[in-house]
């Protein structure tokens, strides 16, 4: 009898208003019978339309704070005032039974993985500029202009990250050929080309 084969890790990151989650959606919709999100915990509050433990595991900063004294993240970090986690156990199972894992996550994270990880396959979403993003983040009308401000001087700060990463994309006014581009990492990394 054959082993089953072990699946591959994404680590998906890029500012936030890049179309991450868009992107990812449609690799689900594509692949979904042998993909798994990874589902992070974070103590920032849920967003209308989020499901705890579907979006995320919305968490208190105390229990937050166990977790890490417990060893139970695959990564963390604060972003935007905010803890965010990978619970390392959820990862490692999902894997173990074959499932290949889309983590999207911000750059510390993505680093700590990577150091922890090497064989994960590492994608930076860019925007096509940094006027788009702006124009993109403030389109969302869902936050403060502080949080605005706060988000675009964290994304600049974190397009420095973007050659660390095995695979660059641009999204930029075509979505279907930002996707296609990750289509092709996707089924070269998960040896389907």
């Amino acid at each position: 009898m054959q082993a089953q084969k072990k699946g591959r890790l994404f680590v998906f990151s890029g500012p936030s208003g890049v179309g991450k989650g868009t992107l990812n959606a449609k690799l689900f919709e594509e692949f979904g019978e042998q993909i798994a999100f990874s589902v992070s915990a974070t103590t920032r509050a849920p967003r209308e339309g989020e499901i705890d433990g579907k979006h995320y595991f919305f968490i208190s900063r105390q229990e937050f704070e166990n977790r890490i004294a417990n060893n139970d993240f695959l990564e963390h970090a604060e972003f935007a005032g905010n803890c965010y986690g990978t619970p390392k156990s959820y990862v490692t199972t999902l894997l173990e039974q074959g499932k290949n894992v889309l983590l999207e996550i911000e750059v510390q994270g993505a680093m700590q993985v990577k150091a922890s990880m090497p064989e994960c396959v590492s994608v930076f979403i860019l925007p096509p500029s940094f006027e788009e993003l702006e124009r993109r983040l403030r389109g969302r009308g869902t936050e403060t202009e502080e949080k605005v401000l706060a988000r675009l001087e964290t994304a600049r700060r974190e397009l420095a990250y973007a050659p660390q990463y095995a695979y660059q994309i641009v999204n930029g006014g075509d979505l279907d050929a930002a996707y296609q581009e990750l289509r092709s990492v996707y089924l070269k990394e998960t040896q389907q080309l």
